[in-house]
């Protein structure tokens, strides 16, 4: 069954350059994982700086096959050090 993962961030406007760039290798990396079906991203109107990716993918345990990639882990690293903050994931299956 598939899953949706909420992934949150809290972005600083100043950084978006350099966040741009990590996060677009992390979406190339993304779309070749087994797995995966979609993702979209969204920003929070009501409060600045809040970013909201919704990632779809076949199953749980694809998603958590890609969160062990270590081409993921360091990006990911990358980007936590760059926001000051580590980025909150949600998962969730329809029922």
């Amino acid at each position: 069954m598939a899953v949706k993962v909420l992934i949150k961030r809290k972005v600083n406007a100043e950084l978006n350059k350099e966040l741009d760039s990590l996060l677009r290798q992390l979406r190339a990396h993304t779309l070749d994982q087994k797995g995966y079906i979609s993702g979209e991203t969204f920003t929070r109107l009501d409060q600045e700086g809040i970013s909201l990716v919704i990632s779809t993918w076949q199953t749980l345990d694809d998603w958590r096959n890609w969160c062990l990639t270590p081409e993921r882990k360091l990006l990911q690293e990358k980007i936590d050090t760059l926001l000051g903050a580590e980025t909150e994931y949600e998962v969730f299956e329809n029922v």
